[in-house]
């Protein structure tokens, strides 16, 4: 059993920063990538940023230079440090990570938290 809990979402005005924060626990040898996704009402879910055990990242254009990804791996943690918040990046995030345990690896996903930014 692997579990991820995010945590930090909230309400902020436009303009401000929140930071998130994902946790794995459970039966983990090593996380491959972890990721931070988003889905907002009527949407589909979409990929904000991705990094690798290596330290390597990805962002979604809409996000680049106002969100930063980085991980903790001593710690099994991933974070997504949003600044400048847009009222559009409103949106339940959800983090990922691609667990390697006993020769196998599978991709886990936390259970969501609320990022609401007002205008």
């Amino acid at each position: 059993q692997v579990q991820l809990v995010e945590s930090g979402g909230g309400l902020v005005q436009a303009g401000g920063s929140l930071r998130l924060t994902c946790v794995a626990s459970g039966s983990i040898f090593s996380i491959g990538t972890m990721g931070w996704y988003r889905q907002a009402p009527g949407k589909q879910r979409e990929l904000v940023a991705t990094i690798t055990s290596g330290g390597s990242t990805n962002y979604v254009d809409s996000v680049k230079g106002r969100f930063t990804i980085s991980r903790d791996n001593a710690k099994n943690t991933v974070y997504l440090q949003m600044n400048s918040l847009k009222p559009e990046d409103t949106a339940v995030y959800y983090c990922s990570a691609g667990v390697y345990y006993s020769l196998t690896y599978s991709d886990h996903w936390g259970q969501g938290t609320q990022v609401t930014v007002s205008s």
